[in-house]
């Protein structure tokens, strides 16, 4: 099979092209066609961080967690799944498990769902990661109808997808980003934009919940926005955030009495820890898909498995609106 692979990790590594063996069915395991595949924040860390990541594959490496495609061998004890079935997922890229930047590859069942029916696979392609990752953080921090939810970074990849499930559970949502861009898409998900360049945590906490603060906050910006999140959020509040990677001052946390829930979206791909859990997931994410409750943003430029470093300078450029996307 053809694939594209790195050889090398660091600022300046390139990806290449392969030819590989195509993997063979092994139980509990599909091997999928694949039709697209998306790239992630994750993925340019690898590409550039190498070994110092945990997660990072030996080399050489065949990168790419999320992707769409048509399952074309089913393993023994595979239930669900039937040859020709289209389906997506986030199940490879990392440790030993082979990624989806090549024309074929090994996934675990638990780990994927049947794709959503009304969109295309490119479109499909760009959900896993950041669907299971949205979803996740509004399920552990207990959203719930009439809340008042704010997202911070409501425009990216995480937060597009948060801001329309927090409104599909019923949510008053609000977004932060800045620029016109940013704000126009946060506003078109029928959430409320607020620009953090130009307005004052204070005066848009006091203008949209009163001074109380925001009931949930999911902070997809992490690091030092941390503390951003502490002052915006209420009186026993929730935050989910995707980047606890910090030292930080926590008393602020503790005169409010804030839940702090961090999302690692990974860990059951790592550590084979309750996977199923993502594959159902998924299976919920594709009916909200197909009941019109959720799209996914992509960005306007098209990559194939020839212009796979393209789609990763693209992406790590913070130029793209949406998600970046190869198709295979």
């Amino acid at each position: 099979m053809k694939a594209t692979t790195i050889t090398a990790y660091g600022e300046n590594a390139k990806f290449e092209p392969a030819d590989l063996p195509k993997p063979s069915a092994t139980p509990g395991h599909v091997v999928v066609r694949v039709a697209a595949s998306s790239v992630n924040t994750v993925d340019t860390m690898i590409r550039t961080m190498g070994t110092d990541l945990p997660l990072s594959p030996a080399l050489p490496a065949v990168l790419g967690m999320d992707f769409a495609g048509v399952v074309d061998a089913v393993g023994e004890g595979v239930t669900g799944f039937a040859v020709g079935d289209e389906v997506y997922g986030c199940a490879g890229g990392l440790a030993d498990l082979q990624g989806a930047l090549a024309e074929y590859m090994l996934a675990d069942a638990k780990l994927i769902a049947h794709k959503p029916k009304s969109i295309s696979m490119r479109e499909a392609a760009a959900i896993p990661l950041v669907g299971i990752t949205a979803y996740e953080g509004l399920q552990r921090a207990g959203v719930t109808a009439g809340q008042k939810v704010l997202v911070q970074g409501g425009a990216g990849g995480v937060g597009h997808l948060a801001v329309q499930l927090s409104k599909h559970f019923g949510a008053d949502v609000y977004g932060t980003g800045t620029g016109e861009k940013q704000i126009e898409v946060i506003k078109s998900y029928g959430a409320t934009p607020i620009d953090f360049a130009v307005e004052k945590i204070a005066d848009y906490v006091a203008k949209y919940t009163d001074g109380a603060g925001f009931d949930v906050i999911f902070d997809t910006v992490g690091g030092a926005n941390m503390t951003n999140s502490f002052e915006a959020a209420a009186l026993n509040g929730n935050i989910a955030s995707t980047v606890g990677l910090l030292e930080i001052d926590l008393s602020p946390a503790h005169f409010k009495g804030l839940s702090l829930h961090i999302i690692f979206m990974l860990l059951p791909m790592l550590h084979n820890h309750k996977r199923e859990e993502h594959g159902a997931i998924l299976a919920e994410l594709a009916k909200i898909v197909d009941a019109g409750a959720m799209k996914p943003l992509l960005d306007e430029h098209s990559f194939d498995l020839t212009a796979v470093d393209a789609a990763y300078d693209r992406l790590t450029s913070g130029q793209a609106i949406g998600k970046v996307v190869v198709e295979i």
